[in-house]
């Protein structure tokens, strides 16, 4: 077999060659094909284990949707006792309910949402793009940290001009709220 496979796999000479193709080999030159012997069938245990634990599990999708709509559970066995403590919103997430009941029109504050996600998004991608510009990044460090400067003496460094700030800042947040 390895003469023979030798032989089938050897390379012409180039004489043999024209126009750089190789000449095409006759079937009986080439190698029988080899096939693979077929897999044994599964054990008949897998099977069983596969129709146990399907049955586990329609067993627990029953006795959660009993418990959903506060039927008694249909069990052979005794209905085990579940320790939950029922848990409770923080309270962020209730006024966050609260106020989206209260919205009258649902499409628009949706459409708005992803409208700002979007804006967030390519906003991102701006600031990216302009961050690999050679000599802008720099520039524009300089100009956020002279503005903090500003901005801090302007603000904070004085407890009168500190006190306006705040209670600027609190009425911009009741204005936001809606809080009178």
């Amino acid at each position: 077999m390895a003469s023979a496979s030798s032989n089938a796999l050897s390379i012409p000479s180039s004489s043999t060659l024209v126009d750089a193709k190789v000449p095409r080999q006759t079937t009986a030159a080439s190698p029988p094909c080899v096939s693979l012997p077929t897999l044994p069938p599964p054990p008949v245990q897998s099977q069983n284990r596969a129709w146990k634990s399907t049955a586990y599990c329609r067993k627990i999708a029953r006795n959660v949707m009993a418990m959903a709509t506060g039927e008694a559970l249909a069990t052979r066995e005794a209905p085990v006792e579940l320790a939950v403590a029922p848990t409770e919103l923080p309270e962020f997430v209730k006024t966050l309910q609260e106020t989206w009941d209260k919205v009258e029109d649902k499409y628009a504050v949706s459409t708005l949402a992803v409208s700002g996600l979007v804006a967030v998004v390519g906003s991102a991608g701006l600031v990216s793009a302009i961050d690999r510009l050679p000599l802008i990044p720099g520039l524009l460090e300089a100009v956020g940290i002279g503005y903090s400067g500003y901005f801090a003496y302007k603000h904070l460094l004085f407890k009168p001009d500190r006190d306006a700030m705040l209670k600027k800042v609190k009425e911009t947040y009741k204005e936001i709220l809606g809080i009178s």
